[in-house]
Order: structure tokens, then C-alpha cells, then sequence
């Protein structure tokens, strides 16, 4: 007779339970941090940072357990058990990879989530200027906890307040002060991993070469990241944000066209964003496209409009639309959240937006004809909620050179480009909206970055190419592993192989390690 599946779960259950208790130094009873289908909970604990709606569906594969560790040590014990029973896992902080590859496996079954979602300790030390933070914690959490201790530190990173450390800062991590201090990843100066051997190492034990290759060459490939410790920056007592919406009908092209020219050689104080969407112009449904100029000035409202007076008059800006506040306070406005939202709304941790989405990138090095963006207005029309954002670049990212870290989207990027779309009703016509964006990003294949067409790696995109199993090929992970990384794809691969050679950490888009033949 067959042993059925269940029984087979629960054989490799009781197998897993007390190989990690026998290679744990407490005993701790882990069957209290393990969720399996049977458990209640199962279900709200995988949902709960699961941030893509399309990846809940009862059609997507599911773990056959979650694992939900208090410490390190207890991370430890489950790399050493996993590898010994051969079960595959998945590592997940806040469930934000925009194709779910932290918490669903479509390649390989069965497989097991690692949820990090307790680690999430921070500790901030103003005397040095730094922080240790642990992966589970998230953005918001992170800016609240400093500016309890400061008014006048901050900390460059996300405006999506509900991300978690472990995956941002591992793919580079960008926000509203990446013009003047450049990413969360470009201010690590320590980190805790635990390699595949289960060993704890820091930056002294694991060596320069793997602190160069998770400082932006994103999660899953080396490790599992524990914690962080990142420096902090200066920021003044007073900034300014603003928010100045164009329609169509009130010049937008023309000022998106401008905007390009100088977003990313302003004041490094600077940052301006343009959040591109459709909105209704009529009570007869008449839609029109909408351009939001959204910003944060680190500085007072009269040096902002001074700058912008010199460089960029043609927005217009008024003292009336600049709002002069804290850094924390800031934060919550870049989040866009309401104004008079307080900062403690970050310590929720829960995300009100969730929806079901697919999202794709691309890098500008050269203005988008005013001709090409009438052509992508066009386009805006055929979804409900089309969203394209453009985010500029300049200042510090083009004074750190493309391969100090893996993120090599550096000098002469003028600006990223996101591409959305997302929708409510999971009845709601997929291929419809996955279709818009390919058809989006296609479009706009002649505008962008060319050999390679350069991508964001913490904006996923299976379309890029995948690893198909196991055994992953660099000619095929080559693919989308330049467009993330460029020529630093190469040194990856050589990190991947020097430290995980047998491939344990491993998914749809991991760094591959040289075949044997090739070492």
C-alpha cells in the first residue's frame, strides 16, 4: 500500500520537530512557532504579510508548514534540519516581492516558509549614529523608533512604510533621500547571516565578498539576513514636502517632458517624483490623465522655493502647497497616508492597501519624447487603475560607482519608471492586467535603457526569465540576472558559488552557482 501524502507530512514533521529540537541550545518547544494546514491558524498566518492577493488564491501552491522563529539560533536549527531532510524553504520579512517568490514556490514542492515576522528588534544608538535592526522589522517601525530618539536623524530607506528590512535592504532599497545619501543598502555597516551550514557570521566572519553580494544582490541566494546594522544620516529640523497634480488639459506632457531634463540634476535636497494615473474629469465618466509632482525638500519651505523659482518654475510652486514639517512627520506623508495620520500608525504594521497586482521596471537615461508619452496616455485608458510612477536619480547615485555594490543603477540613470496595475476582485479578468503592463513595457522598449534593458530587482518580474528547478543554469539565470545587476550578475555568480555551491538557497530568480565542469 501507498503511504498517502498526509502521512508522509507527518512522518517528515516529527522528523523536522526533533531534528531542529536536537540541534537547538534551548529546549524550546517548536511545535508552538509551526503552523501546518491542520492548525487554525495556518491560514492568517500565511496571509498575513502575503502583500500580492494573487498569490492566496487556493490555486497557488502552499508550504506544507510555516515556521516562525523567536531567535537566531532557532534559524540555525531549521537551515541544518532543512538541508538534512532535503525539504526546500522559502524565507520571508514582510511578504512584499511583487511575484510572491518568498512565500510560494511554483517550481519546486514540497516546500517549507521560514517567516521572520517576530524578528523584529531595533535598536538605535544616537551616540554613534547607527542602528541595529532585525529583518522582521519594518520600515515604519524603523523611522518611529529614531525619531524617538531624535528629531534630527533619519534614515534612507522606503516611503512604503509596511516593508520589511530582511528583503529591502538585501535588493538595494530606495526612498525620498536616495539623491542625497543613496540607498538603504549604500548605509549597511554590519549585518548577521546564517550561511548554509547554519553558522551565525557578521561582516568580520563571513568574509568582504559575501558583504558585498547581500547588500543588493537581493534575498534567497546566500543566506538568511537576521539583522542589519545601518548607519544613520543627518536631517534638518524642518523639511518640506509637496504634492502639485497636472491634467492633461493643464499642460502635463509638457511639464513631464521638462521634468525629465532636470529631475535628476537639481539640488540634492531635492526629490521629486511623478506619480502618472487616470482620474475622472466629469460626473459622464470622462477620464483624463493626472501627473502628481510628489516631493520632500530637506530644508524650509523658503530655500524649496527659492530652488525651485531657479530651476524648475514651470511646475509653479506656491507657499500655499508646501508643507513645512519633521522628518517623521514627512515619512507619513511620503507613505500617503492621510496628513494628520501620527506617526504611530507605523508600529500597525499592516498594510490597508493590499490588493492584487503585477508591477514591472525600466531605467531612463534620456528624456521620453513628448510624442512617446501622448502614445503611452493612450494606453492609460484600456485598465481601471493604471499606475506609473517615475523616480529620479542624480545626486549621490551617481557618485557611487556601479559596482560597489551589486545594485548597479548608477551614473547616467536620469530616472526608474514602475509600471502598475492592480485591481480589488480576485473574479476580476487577470490576463487583462498582467497583459497591461507587458503591453506597457513593450511600448516603451524604444525610450529605455537597451544591453541590457536594466530592471529593479526588489520589482520582481518572472517575465524577465526564471530558474526552472533545482538545477539552475547561469546561461538562463544570465537572462534576468543582468538586467538586475549588469556586469555584476558575474561576481554574484562567483560569491553563489564560493558559499553555496550545492544551491540550498534557491528560487525562480536566484543567483545560480558555476556547474561543476565550469568551476
Amino acid at each position: 500500500m501507498v503511504p498517502s501524502s498526509s502521512s508522509i507530512l507527518s512522518v517528515l514533521l516529527d522528523r523536522f520537530l526533533k531534528c531542529v529540537s536536537r540541534n537547538s541550545e534551548s529546549s524550546f518547544p517548536f511545535s508552538t512557532v509551526l503552523y501546518t494546514p491542520k492548525n487554525s491558524s495556518f491560514t492568517s498566518v500565511l496571509q498575513f504579510s502575503a502583500q500580492n492577493l494573487r498569490f492566496t488564491l487556493p490555486s497557488v501552491p502552499k508550504p506544507e508548514f510555516i515556521f516562525t522563529p523567536l531567535q537566531e539560533s532557532h534559524i540555525q536549527a531549521v537551515v541544518i534540519c532543512s538541508k538534512k531532510l532535503g525539504i526546500h524553504l522559502r524565507v520571508r520579512s514582510g511578504g512584499h516581492d511583487f511575484e510572491g517568490l518568498s512565500y510560494v514556490s511554483e517550481i519546486e514542492t514540497p516546500f517549507i516558509v521560514v517567516d521572520l515576522a517576530k524578528l523584529r528588534s531595533i535598536s538605535v544608538d544616537i551616540e554613534h549614529n547607527s542602528a541595529w535592526v532585525q529583518a522582521g522589522a519594518t520600515n515604519g517601525e524603523l523611522y518611529y523608533r529614531i525619531s524617538e530618539k531624535s528629531k534630527t536623524h533619519g534614515f534612507p530607506s522606503g516611503t512604503c512604510p509596511t516593508v520589511c528590512m530582511g528583503g529591502l535592504i538585501s535588493g538595494g532599497g530606495y526612498g525620498s533621500m536616495l539623491r542625497k545619501y543613496g540607498l538603504a543598502a549604500d548605509n549597511v555597516v554590519d549585518v548577521h547571516i546564517i550561511d548554509v551550514h547554519g553558522r551565525l557570521l557578521d561582516r568580520k566572519s563571513m568574509g568582504e565578498d559575501l558583504f558585498w553580494a547581500i547588500r543588493g544582490g537581493a534575498g534567497g541566494s546566500f543566506g538568511i539576513v537576521t539583522a542589519w546594522k545601518v548607519k544613520l544620516v543627518p536631517v534638518p529640523s524642518a523639511v518640506t514636502v509637496f504634492t502639485v497634480t497636472k491634467t492633461l488639459e493643464q499642460g502635463a506632457t509638457k511639464l513631464l517632458y521638462r521634468w525629465q531634463q532636470i529631475a535628476d540634476q537639481l539640488d540634492k535636497d531635492l526629490f521629486i517624483r511623478v506619480q502618472i494615473q487616470t482620474a475622472n474629469v466629469s460626473s459622464h465618466g470622462k477620464r483624463t490623465i493626472t501627473t502628481s509632482y510628489n516631493a520632500l525638500f530637506l530644508g524650509d519651505a523658503n530655500r524649496l522655493l527659492e530652488v525651485m523659482k531657479h530651476r524648475f518654475p514651470e511646475l509653479g510652486l506656491t507657499r500655499q502647497d508646501c508643507i513645512e514639517t519633521n522628518w517623521i512627520n514627512s515619512t507619513v506623508y511620503m507613505a500617503g497616508l492621510s496628513n494628520n495620520t501620527p506617526p504611530e500608525f507605523f508600529l500597525q504594521r499592516t498594510n490597508p492597501d493590499r490588493a492584487y497586482f503585477k508591477g514591472k521596471s525600466d531605467y531612463a537615461r534620456k528624456p521620453i519624447p513628448e510624442k512617446a508619452l501622448e502614445g503611452l496616455w493612450e494606453k492609460f485608458f484600456d485598465v481601471e487603475s493604471p499606475l506609473v510612477v517615475f523616480t529620479p536619480y542624480g545626486g549621490m547615485m551617481s557618485q557611487i560607482s556601479e559596482s560597489q555594490t551589486p545594485f548597479p543603477h548608477r551614473k547616467g540613470t536620469k530616472f526608474m519608471i514602475l509600471y502598475w496595475s492592480s485591481w480589488q476582485d480576485a473574479k476580476e479578468n487577470v490576463a487583462k492586467h498582467i497583459n497591461w503592463t507587458r503591453k506597457v513595457y513593450s511600448y516603451m522598449t524604444p525610450y529605455v535603457s537597451k544591453n541590457p534593458r536594466e530592471a529593479y530587482v526588489n520589482y520582481r518580474d518572472l517575465d524577465l526569465g526564471m530558474n526552472r528547478n533545482s538545477n539552475t543554469s547561469f546561461v538562463e539565470a544570465s537572462a534576468f540576472g543582468t538586467n538586475y545587476f549588469k556586469d555584476n550578475f558575474y561576481r554574484l555568480v562567483h560569491v553563489k558559488t564560493k558559499v553555496d555551491p550545492d544551491n540550498f538557497f534557491r528560487h525562480e530568480q536566484s543567483i545560480p552557482p558555476l556547474s561543476p565542469h565550469m568551476r
